[in-house]
């Protein structure tokens, strides 16, 4: 019954693609034929008819990148990247339509690249006005666009069907690969995980569509409405949307982890694209408007400008002492906090402080996880930690007594040392600058007594 279900609903899923490519087809576009060649420092990009979209290179902060992005505004906004996780090209690189049908990026004593991979051999490309960059064959069939490959954004008109997932980015400067993802699952279920993780345990939101009905796609809509959509009927409203006269629409899983719509009111004149500014809507899959990840006491982020890269120790772990292992360590606790729970040893009926003990007693334990009196020893790594309201996990950490350096850590300690450092130095100053006073005083007595011999 199950594949007869699906079979009855997979037409209609083809026939909603098929109405998107017609769509894609019907806009304006400007042909892009065989030989035709960008570079970064000149010609570097092809335009979409009105000149709101464009496919080329776009500067990032250590080369170029290949890229579909927003023209005509004071910030290029990306919303597809090439080769994204090797996006990184030099000034001295060519773009090129081939002859024979590539689409290929070469460079100075390198290999070519493939920018794209069609199935056959092309004869003409074109960047659309929805935003859609397409590789036709002689016969005028589309035989790739970038609608069916998808990086972390949406396009009012594009999909993203079952089995097919965005992927944020690494950072704001950087497109390559990023730690979320947004999974549109063959159950029907819309659901984000961190990169490389499935499955409830890991979830951090899910539209609650699991097992409805098959073959489910998430659509955006040229009036911002984004929904859930089978083939024939909504299944779940994301957003509502609603109609603005030559507005922007997209849909991006941000670095943070937040799927975010956002939208800019354009206006398209003789001298070119005149825009305001840039808005967004926050889509309700998430209870803040802004992550804030911060890291476990007695931990500081890898690299402070970057929170995706992790966190490390602050302190150095000493060796366990049998006679007094807690001599230098004690117990930090976070109240509603849980992580992948990879523990080594579980210990029932626990209060808070019994399970905090256990942990600082015993040499192996990192950290450990309570929840319901059930006491759960882990070691680190630590991974895919998380907050809930009113839940009645608690995370227990084990830090250095002799290291208050921590996010969570006292300031008051590090003020006190800057204080008693300051002192020392000043001290140290005085007592120099007396000595140089008494040794200049010696020298002009000294002077003075041989002058009146």
């Amino acid at each position: 019954m199950e594949n007869l279900s699906s079979m009855a609903v997979f037409p209609c899923f083809l026939i909603l693609c098929a109405l998107i490519v017609a769509s894609a087809q019907q806009q304006r576009y400007s042909n892009i034929s065989l030989g035709s060649s960008l570079t970064p420092s000149t010609n570097s990009s092809w335009l979409s008819p009105s000149g709101l979209y464009a496919f080329g290179f776009y500067q990032l902060t250590n080369g170029y990148a290949v890229g579909i992005f927003i023209a005509g505004i004071p910030e290029k906004t990306v919303v597809w990247t090439a080769n994204r996780d090797d996006p990184v090209f030099s000034s001295n690189a060519i773009l090129l339509l081939t002859d024979d049908g590539r689409l290929i990026l070469q460079q100075e004593d390198r290999d070519d690249v493939n920018i794209v991979n069609p199935a056959q051999s092309v004869a003409s490309a074109s960047m659309l006005d929805n935003g859609n960059f397409v590789l036709y064959d002689s016969s005028g069939r589309i035989r790739w666009q970038s609608f069916d490959h998808p990086t972390d954004t949406l396009l009012p008109g594009q999909c993203l069907p079952a089995g097919e997932d965005l992927v944020s980015s690494a950072s704001k400067t950087n497109p390559a690969r990023g730690i979320f993802r947004l999974a549109m699952q063959t159950d029907g279920n819309l659901v984000q995980y961190p990169v490389e993780m499935d499955g409830p345990n890991y979830a951090y939101y899910s539209s609650g569509t699991y097992g409805r009905v098959d073959n489910v796609s998430l659509i955006l809509d040229n009036d911002g409405h984004l929904y859930l959509f089978n083939g024939s009927t909504i299944v779940s409203n994301i957003t509502t949307g609603r109609y603005r006269a030559r507005t922007i629409y997209l849909m991006r899983i941000d670095v943070d982890g937040i799927l975010r719509l956002y939208y800019r009111r354009w206006i398209l004149k003789e001298t070119g694209l005149k825009n305001g500014h840039p808005r967004k809507i926050d889509v309700p899959l998430w209870m803040d408007t802004v992550a804030e990840c911060e890291c476990l006491p007695g931990f500081d982020h890898v690299n402070p400008g970057n929170w995706t890269s992790g966190c490390e120790r602050n302190f150095a772990m000493e060796a366990c002492k049998a006679s007094n292992p807690n001599i230098n360590y004690e117990i930090r606790s976070l109240d509603n906090t849980v992580w992948e729970d990879a523990n080594y040893a579980v210990l029932e009926g626990l209060t808070k402080e019994d399970c905090g003990k256990a942990c600082l007693e015993d040499c192996n334990c990192d950290a450990a996880l309570l929840k319901d009196r059930s006491c759960r020893k882990q070691r680190l790594p630590l991974r895919y930690g998380r907050r809930f309201q009113n839940s009645s996990d608690v995370a227990l950490i084990k830090v250095s007594t002799t290291s208050k350096k921590g996010v969570l850590g006292d300031p008051g300690q590090e003020i006190k040392k800057e204080i008693r450092l300051d002192i020392l130095i000043i001290s140290i100053s005085l007592v120099a600058l007396s000595a140089l006073i008494l040794l200049i005083t010696g020298i002009y007595v000294h002077r003075n007594r041989a002058s009146n011999k």
